[in-house]
Formats: C-alpha cells, structure tokens, sequence
C-alpha cells in the first residue's frame, strides 16, 4: 500500500488553519518541529516552550525550500515580514491558533486516514517494556510501528503517529502522563482499537492528591471508545478493575486473578533468570518463560499474550516469542561483567511500587556473592516522599540487600534509615548526595559474585553508575 501523500491544503484542513501563502497543492515530505533536521519539501512545525521559540526559524526554513511551516497567530505577521512574497521561495505558510494542537491533529488525520490498528497502553509502571513486548508478538505476522523511546507525550505522541503515513497494519503506543486531563487528549489523538491498562501505582503521586487520583486520571483510557473498542486490563489490581466495569467495549484481563481471560498460575521466581508460569486462556494450558525479571514483567507479558491473541496470533506463537524477549536499555538489563558479578541496570526511572518490585526480584536471586542495592531518590512524590521512602527502606532489607548505596536528599535519607530499622547494619549503609560520588563508591564496594541492583528517577542519573559499574567492572 502506497504512503499517504499529503498536501498543505490537507494540513489547513486537518488544524482549521489558514494557507496564507503558497500552493495548497503542494505535496510535503516529513513532518518535523526540529529546525536542525528539516531538510527540502518538509513541513516545520513551530513550536514554543518555557525556554524556545521555534517560530525564530520559520523564516529561515522556508528560505531553505521547506514545503511549508506552520505557526500561530502571533507570530504570523512577523514570519511573512522576514520572507517577503517577493523572495523566491515557494513554501507556505499555515497559520493556527496552537502550533501544539495543530501538530495533535495533523498526527491525528494520518491515524485516521492510515487504517491502521492502534493499540495504546497506559499505566503507572511498565508500559514501555509492554509496549515493546506487545509489537514483539505481532511482529511475525504484521508490519508494526511503535513509538521510540519515550515519546509518549502531548508532543512525542503526534510524532510517533507520523510513522502510520507508510500505513503500518499496527501501531503500538504508549501514553504517558503525569496531570489529569493528559491521556485525554493522547486517546483523542491516537484513537485506539486496542486499549491496555497495566496497573496504578504511586509513579507522579506529588502530582496527585491521592493514588485513586491517578487511577482516575489514567482512566482516561476508558473514553471514546464504542462496542467494537477492546480494553487489555489487569484483573490483579482492584483500581484499575472498579474503573474499567464502566468501559462500553469488551474487556479482556489479565493477572492470576481467578476468572482473568489470561491467568498465570503456578509462577516461579528465577531471580536474575527470569520468570515462568502456566498460562490458561480459553481452555488451553501452556508453560510460559521469559527472560524479563520480577513478577511485574510477568504481567507485561500477560498483557502483551492477551493482545497477540486478540490479533489471531497462535498461542504457541506468542510463548515462543516472550522467551526470546530482553528488556529495554535502562529498564532491568542484566549485565554479566568479570568475576561473576551481575549488574542490574534498572536506571531508567523508579517509584515507590516498581522499586519494591525490583527488590522483590533481587531477593529471588541465587548468587555466589552478597546482593547490593544502589539505589537513587523517587522524584515527584510530594509531601508522601519521606514515607515511602522509609517503607522502600524496609524492602532493601526484607530483600537480603548486604550493602546499600542511596544517592539523594532528605527523602533518599529515610530510605536509609528505614533499611537500618529493618535490620541492615548501618555500617552497611553510605549515603551520597551525588552519583558521580556515588559510582565511584559502587565500584570500590562490589565484589566478586555479587549481585547489583540500580534503579532511581532519571532526575538522579543513577545511568552514570551503571555506566561506572559496566566499564570498570567489564
């Protein structure tokens, strides 16, 4: 199937702009917001932030033979002051009220006019590796495009969406929010067939007054959507089911729940190894393994098996696929560096809900050595912060962590203590306000057969120590 071609007179259309200059006709190439990449017959649009203004490069662009830029209201006049009608560029000019909405609903007319299959994911804690775990198990059967690493906001999203001008079968999306009204807007733009819910956690909590507040914000994926939608939901967690019995499509769930349409029973921890399971769906019974670490991955992949098969993927086709799964960069990578040691690199980003997890799976661990935990502050959690800390605290030690190493502020410091409370000697125990400080001690405290968890917000650059361990470590 051809690309779709696009035109400016369509992009007018498609954000209730005005073409004040060129030729409605004119066919456009990429889709861009980033000055330094456009090149020759693409559209730019202009966006503003706290600290840019792309519309300073609009004019320059359409010197530079660009299709088209699009720009707000306020900038219109000086725009066109800057390219004459004289000059002799040929690019136009769409004026609209919100650069911002405009590139939504541009994004928006390319999922619509695609006909390609949506499915969007949502959820505190593990949505990229079920977004990533999802179009693995759709891949051997249909062409998929997924959104790039974490592209899933008001503006990554409508980037992503540009992708399904090649008219892929599917696209697999993440929606990432952290205020009320956000996934809103993402399911207006994005439209999809397929809605997963993965779980509510305490990810964003500053944000919120409550964590039923975040369940209510991020059931926002339950709107727009008609009897033919269908929700992939987590028959585990009791917010996400009080919410989705108003859904008006059909819902499928899954967990080890009693009655989930994709059940898990008889889990086997592995540790550093992995997980495996018995899966049951509609009669049928198979042995489940996959490489992914903890029981939260676990239900990634459930919910990635209960979107597989709502594509006809054989059953047997989805297990084969999940146990030949690896994470994301950042995001549980098992790294085996000299001596034994294994390296958790779970730098990416953490809260409250997905750290105990991780910490859970560290203490399935079979090591020759001791299990050492470096672990960064929880950013974003408001006046809860100190709490919860101290209750991931009692988890490093429940966990069998032999050393700590917690890199923060004030909150980062109860951790600590609630480790000691909890049983680990606080000789055990070092505390650094900065990650360069601290990787430098990680590399010194390591030791041979040992295990090393790291995991913090991304505010905190735990990746640094990672790095530090990898290299040194190698």
């Amino acid at each position: 199937m051809s690309e779709l071609r696009l035109d400016l007179g369509w992009v007018s259309g498609a954000t209730a702009g005005q073409l004040v200059r060129g030729d409605a006709g004119r066919t456009i190439g990429a889709i861009v917001t980033d000055s330094r990449v456009a090149q020759a017959g693409d559209l730019f649009v202009a966006l503003q932030g706290p600290r840019f203004d792309a519309h300073e490069f609009a004019a320059e662009l359409l010197r530079r033979d660009v299709a088209g830029v699009v720009i707000d209201v306020e900038h219109a006049g000086a725009v066109q002051a800057d390219v004459p009608e004289s000059h002799p560029a040929s690019g136009g000019i769409v004026v609209v009220a919100d650069t911002v909405r405009a590139l939504q609903d541009i994004a928006h007319g390319i999922r619509r006019e695609s006909g390609t299959r949506v499915v969007a994911i949502t959820g505190s804690a593990g949505k990229t590796t079920t977004k990533e775990a999802i179009a693995e198990c759709l891949s051997s059967r249909f062409r998929v495009v997924r959104n790039q690493g974490n592209l899933n906001n008001h503006i990554g999203l409508p980037l992503s969406l540009m992708e399904l001008r090649s008219r892929p079968d599917v696209a697999v999306m993440e929606l990432g929010m952290n205020h009320a009204g956000e996934i809103s807007r993402l399911v207006e733009v994005s439209e999809p067939d397929i809605r997963v819910w993965t779980n509510v956690g305490d990810a964003h909590v500053g944000f919120f007054d409550s964590v039923d507040a975040i369940a209510d914000a991020k059931a926002e994926i339950l709107e727009r959507a008609d009897a033919g939608t269908v929700l992939v939901c987590n028959a585990d967690d009791g917010r996400v089911m009080a919410r989705a019995a108003r859904f008006v499509g059909r819902t499928v769930t899954f967990g080890t729940a009693p009655g989930a349409s994709v059940r898990a029973t008889q889990i086997e921890d592995l540790g550093l190894d992995g997980m495996t399971a018995v899966i049951a769906t509609a009669g049928r019974d198979r042995v489940l393994t996959t490489p992914l670490l903890g029981r939260g991955n676990l239900m990634n992949v459930l919910a990635a098996v209960a979107v597989g098969l709502e594509f006809d993927v054989p059953l047997d086709d989805l297990i084969a696929t999940v146990a030949g799964l690896t994470p994301a960069p950042r995001r549980g990578a098992v790294h085996r560096l000299r001596d034994g040691i294994r390296l958790v690199d779970d730098s990416y980003n953490s809260s409250p809900a997905a750290l105990k997890r991780a910490l859970e799976m560290l203490g399935h661990a079979r090591v020759p050595g001791r299990k050492v935990a470096v672990l960064g502050e929880m950013l974003e959690l408001g006046d809860r912060a100190v709490a919860l800390h101290r209750e991931c605290g009692a988890a490093v030690a429940a966990a069998g962590v032999a050393h700590l190493i917690a890199i923060g502020g004030d909150a980062v410091r109860a951790l600590a203590d609630g480790a000691v409370a909890a049983g680990l000697p606080a000789a055990a125990v070092t505390v650094f306000s900065r990650s360069d400080d601290a990787a430098a001690a990680a590399v010194a405290t390591v030791a041979p057969g040992d295990a090393v968890l790291v995991k913090g917000s991304r505010g905190i650059r735990t990746d640094v120590i990672a790095d530090r361990l990898a290299l040194e470590l190698a």
